[in-house]
């Protein structure tokens, strides 16, 4: 079935997913296939081996005659080309972090609208894609978790911060992140800390017997606190305290199919931003 015309354009959304092979980019490329606005035009990934191979039958997906490439510039000029067609182009990117400041950076360059769920970028990297993107006016998104739970988690914390003044987060993820702490448990502690206070006064002076086993600290004084093991997907909790009691919040990734509505919203939304975003709320 063809896919339904982008209203915006008259055609569908063309979209490339970066990391085409890897699990939120395999679960990515199946709802871009089934969403009627979208059609993919381009699956990058570096998986050795993979080049040329077609993206379906290497998904189980039956053959789609989409060959997986390696060549994220070549895959730019031809989302920009697919773009005369049927209006600017979507890259979806969920690399690494050690390419995901390049990739974004060179989406924008081509006039791609990057839509990032990798993690990793520092403040510095988000600023300095800010200016490049509004200097361009090309929209984005970086969105360190595509969850509508996790956003709502994230603002009843910031509620909560009102009246707390200990808390410390944790975020639990599958061993093969790369990241730590998460994207998402970063933008969880600076909603957290918009408020302007400080967190966690020391009562004594603390001493570690095993070097970083109280955490990383912000400067606001909150603790961030990383876990990786086999079995999970994506959790994160915050636990505030207070005399006489805890107030605990927690957030539970049970499949990736949970972020694919936060995605497909992105991909539409983007080409009307114009600039770049940070985080699903500026969104929602």
């Amino acid at each position: 079935m063809a896919p339904a015309p982008d209203p915006a354009s008259g055609a569908p959304i063309p979209v490339v997913v970066a990391g085409a092979l890897g699990r939120m980019g395999a679960e990515v490329v199946r709802s871009v296939l089934t969403a009627p606005d979208c059609t993919l035009v381009a699956a990058i990934d570096t998986t050795p081996d993979k080049e040329g191979a077609d993206l379906g039958l290497e998904l189980g997906l039956g053959e789609l005659e989409l060959a997986i490439t390696s060549d994220f510039e070549g895959a730019m000029c031809q989302a920009s080309q697919a773009a005369r067609q049927g209006g600017a182009a979507v890259l979806v990117d969920f690399t690494h972090p050690s390419v995901v400041y390049e990739h974004t950076r060179a989406a924008i360059a081509y006039g791609v609208h990057p839509v990032i769920g990798t993690t990793g970028l520092s403040p510095g990297q988000l600023a300095d894609l800010a200016g490049f993107a509004e200097k361009a006016s090309v929209g984005g998104a970086v969105i360190p978790n595509f969850s509508v739970g996790m956003v709502l988690l994230q603002q009843a914390a910031a509620a909560a911060a009102r009246f707390y003044d200990y808390a410390e987060l944790t975020e639990l993820h599958h061993n093969r992140k790369a990241d730590a702490p998460s994207g998402t448990c970063i933008k969880t502690a600076e909603l957290i800390e918009e408020l302007g206070k400080s967190f966690n006064p020391q009562q004594v002076e603390e001493h570690e017997t095993l070097a970083g086993c109280r955490g990383g600290q912000r400067d606001s004084g909150l603790r961030l606190h990383s876990i990786r093991l086999p079995g999970l997907v994506a959790h994160q909790e915050v636990m505030f305290g207070a005399p006489g009691e805890t107030y605990t919040l927690r957030h539970d990734t049970i499949e990736r199919s949970a972020y694919m509505p936060g995605v497909l919203l992105t991909v539409r939304k983007v080409r009307q931003l114009a600039g770049l975003v940070y985080g699903l709320e500026r969104l929602i």
